[in-house]
C-alpha cells in the first residue's frame, strides 16, 4: 500500500493536485539560540564542544625510547619492537603507548608527517564518547611522541666490543671449490636468514656467522637444514659466572659440515647402499642438492634420493668432481627410448660417439658410449664428460666391485664454450646480490686465490644460466649498465643459454623524496553523532 502511494504522488503532482511537502524538524539551541537539527542534549556542536571536552584526561605528550643501530622501539619493560617509520608496527606500537584510551572509543588513526630529523613522531587520533543525555560526540586530537635514542643491550654490546658475539656458526664443506657457497649465498639472502648476523668472516673452506643470542644461530642452522644435507654439532664455553646471582654467561660454537657431494660429481656407491637402493649404479651423477641429494645412473635412468640421515650413516665421497670434466665433440647420435621425466628432468637414452676435442689432429681415438643426454645433444656439439678410460682413482669403493664393467666415458652435460666466446667480455644482463663478509687475509694466498675465485663464480653464473630449476630458488635482478647489441643478435646465431628477462627483478632503492605529505587539516573530521 505504501509503495503504491509513493509511486502516485509524482503523478498527483504533474495532474496538478494538491501534495505536501515533508520537512525536517528544527529547534533552538538552549545556549547559543541558533537553529538547528534536534539532538538529545539540545545543544549545537560548538556549544556542546565547549561544556564538554571527550580528550580530558588523554595523553597528548608520550616519550618512546628508539634504539639508531638495529631501528627497534622499547616496549616496557625490556621488549624491543623492529618499525619502520610511518609503518603499521610503528603506528600500533604508538597507539598501545597511550594511557587511558580505554575510556573513550577509539575509529581511527593516522601520522601526521613530520621532518624524519626532528625526533617527533605525530599521530592523528579520531574518538567517540557518550555525552550529555546519550550524545554521541566525536572528536579528533594529536598526540606528540618524542622520540629519545639508546641502544639496545644488544647493540651496545656490540659497539663496545665487535669481538663479543655469543654464538658463532662455522660452516664448512671439504671440497676444492666454493661453488656450493655461492649458491647457499644467493639461499641466504633471498630469505634473509642471516639478518641477525653481527658479523660474517670468509674463511678458507667455508663461512664463518657470529650471532649476539644463541636462539638465531640456532635458527640459522635450522634454514642452513632445509637446503642442504648438513650435520652439525655444538660445544659452549664459560665466559663470566657470578655464583651470588647463579649468573653464567657462555660462548656457543656450532660447527655445521655440509655434504661434500656436488652438482655434477660422479659417486661409486659403497655395495651395502647400493643394495638398499635396489642394486642402483653403483656409478651414478649427482644431479641435484638440496635437503636431499639426488642420484641418477646414466646407463639406465633409474635415480634415487638420499636425505641427509642416509647419507651420513653411510657417507662415500666423489670418484670424479666437476673441476675433472673432459670436453668432447659428439660426431653421431643414436636414439633409444623416448622423452622420460625422472625426478621433474628430461631425459632420452642414446648411443653416442664422441672424441676428445684434445685428441683432434693427434689420433682417431672414438668412444661409443651410452649416455641420458640423447634429448639435448646433436652431432657436431660439444659435451662434457668424466674420461674414466685414462682417469686414475684411487676410491676404495669402486674395488669391492668384483667384475664390474666401467665405460669408458660418462657424459655428464652440454657444453657451449665455443659459442661464449663470442660473448667473452661482454657484460650480462642481470646480476647478483653478496654478502657483507670480511675475508680471513691470514688464510689466503693473494693473487692466486683472488684469481681462482673469480674462476670458480664465473662457474657458477654460467650454471645459472644453463639451469632453469638452479635459478628457480634465487633472485636475479636487472643490471642497469647492460646495454643490447643489434650486432651480436644478428653475427652469433644459435647463442648459448641466457637469463629471460620476464625472472629478472629490479633492485628498488625508496629515497625520501617518495614520502608524500600528509593531510594536516583537523577541523574537518570533528563533528556529533547521535
Amino acid at each position: 500500500m505504501i509503495t503504491s502511494i509513493l509511486h502516485l504522488l509524482p503523478m498527483a503532482g504533474e495532474s496538478g493536485m494538491f501534495t505536501v511537502q515533508q520537512t525536517v524538524g528544527s529547534v533552538l539551541c538552549c545556549k547559543c539560540g541558533i537553529l538547528m537539527a534536534p539532538n538529545a542534549a539540545n545543544m549545537c556542536v560548538k556549544c556542546l564542544r565547549s561544556e564538554v571536552d571527550i580528550t580530558e584526561g588523554l595523553q597528548k605528550h608520550v616519550i618512546i625510547i628508539h634504539c639508531p643501530e638495529c631501528d627497534c622501539y622499547l616496549q616496557p619493560p625490556r621488549t624491543w619492537i623492529k618499525a619502520q617509520l610511518e609503518s603499521k608496527e610503528l603506528l600500533t606500537f604508538c597507539v598501545k603507548r597511550l594511557k587511558n584510551l580505554n575510556k573513550v572509543r577509539l575509529i581511527h588513526a593516522e601520522f601526521i608527517w613530520t621532518e624524519p630529523h626532528s625526533k617527533r613522531i605525530k599521530v592523528k587520533l579520531k574518538v567517540q564518547k557518550e555525552v550529555l543525555n546519550g550524545a554521541v560526540l566525536e572528536q579528533a586530537y594529536m598526540v606528540e611522541y618524542v622520540v629519545q635514542d639508546q641502544m639496545c643491550e644488544s647493540c651496545s654490546r656490540v659497539q663496545a666490543n665487535p669481538d663479543q658475539w655469543v654464538a658463532a656458526v662455522q660452516l664448512r664443506q671439504h671440497v676444492s671449490h666454493r661453488r656450493t657457497f655461492f649458491y647457499l649465498e644467493q639461499l641466504i639472502l633471498k630469505h634473509d636468514a642471516a639478518v641477525r648476523a653481527i658479523r660474517i668472516k670468509q674463511m678458507d673452506r667455508g663461512i664463518d656467522f657470529f650471532f649476539a643470542n644463541r636462539s638465531h644461530a640456532v635458527k640459522f642452522i635450522e634454514f642452513i637444514q632445509k637446503v642442504v644435507p648438513i650435520k652439525s654439532r655444538n660445544d659452549k664455553q664459560l665466559v663470566s659466572q657470578d655464583t651470588k646471582s647463579n649468573n653464567y654467561n657462555y660462548k656457543y660454537t656450532f660447527s655445521v659440515e655440509i655434504c661434500p657431494i656436488c652438482r655434477e660429481d660422479l659417486v661409486c656407491l659403497p655395495p651395502k647402499l647400493a643394495a638398499s637402493l635396489g642394486n642402483l649404479g653403483p656409478l651414478v651423477i649427482c644431479t641435484k642438492i638440496s635437503n636431499s641429494i639426488a642420484l641418477l645412473d646414466p646407463l639406465t635412468l633409474r635415480h634415487c634420493f638420499l636425505d641427509a640421515e642416509q647419507y651420513w650413516r653411510a657417507s662415500f665421497s666423489s670418484l670424479l668432481s666437476s673441476k675433472q670434466l673432459v670436453e668432447y665433440v659428439v660426431l653421431d647420435v643414436d636414439t633409444i627410448s623416448s622423452e622420460v621425466n625422472v625426478g621433474g628432468s628430461k631425459y632420452v637414452m642414446a648411443d653416442v660417439q664422441v672424441a676428445r676435442v684434445s685428441d683432434f689432429g693427434k689420433n682417431d681415438t672414438m668412444f661409443f658410449v651410452r649416455t641420458h643426454l640423447g634429448h639435448l645433444l646433436n652431432p657436431g656439439d660439444y659435451a662434457l664428460g668424466y674420461d674414466l678410460h685414462a682417469a686414475n682413482s684411487n676410491d676404495m669403493e669402486i674395488d669391492k666391485y668384483k667384475g664390474l664393467v666401467i665405460p669408458e666415458v660418462i657424459l655428464v652435460k652440454k657444453s657451449y664454450e665455443e659459442k661464449r666466446l663470442k660473448k667473452r667480455g661482454k657484460p650480462r644482463a642481470w646480476k647478483l646480490k653478496s654478502l657483507n663478509m670480511e675475508v680471513d687475509v691470514s688464510e689466503t694466498r693473494g693473487r692466486v686465490d683472488e684469481e681462482k675465485m673469480n674462476n670458480e663464480y664465473e662457474q657458477f653464473l654460467r650454471d645459472i644460466e644453463e639451469n632453469p630449476e638452479l635459478r628457480f630458488n634465487i633472485s636475479l635482478y636487472r643490471n642497469k649498465e647492460y646495454q643490447p647489441s643489434e650486432m651480436a643478435s644478428v653475427t652469433d646465431g644459435e647463442d648459448a643459454p641466457s637469463v629471460p628477462l620476464e625472472e629478472l627483478l629490479d633492485d628498488l632503492k625508496i629515497s625520501d623524496e617518495d614520502v608524500n605529505d600528509a593531510d594536516d587539516d583537523d577541523d574537518d573530521d570533528e563533528g556529533m553523532k547521535e
